[in-house]
């Protein structure tokens, strides 16, 4: 019975995963004058969630052999060490949030 809950969440949120999906891909074949199936968005959304897992997967276990049980910016930009371009973005973001945070941080409070 504890799965219940579990269960409900994800459907929940596979559901809204497929109306993203559905809308990014709605967007674009009305920008190009395309028509897609819905069995093409089933498809879509399917390969999604299954990357998304296997995402999760990677970042938990990162976190937990680095001794952590929070995810970190260290764990995602490890995950995409592979890719360089996507590190690189990844990497600019985090380097300007360190930067907008020490800067937020050293003004006087009063």
């Amino acid at each position: 019975m504890a799965d219940k809950p579990d269960e409900d969440v994800r459907e929940r949120l596979k559901a809204a995963l497929w109306f993203a999906v559905g809308k990014m891909v709605d967007e674009e074949t009305l920008r190009r004058n395309r028509n897609v199936t819905p069995q093409f968005i089933g498809a879509l959304t399917e390969l999604a969630w299954t990357q998304i897992e296997n995402v999760a997967l990677d970042l938990e276990s990162f976190s937990r052999h680095a001794g952590r049980s929070t995810v970190t910016t260290d764990d995602v930009l490890l995950l995409a060490r592979r890719n360089n371009d996507l590190h690189g973005i990844i990497k600019d973001f985090v380097d300007r949030g360190k930067v907008a945070n020490v800067k937020g941080k050293g003004k006087s409070r009063r």
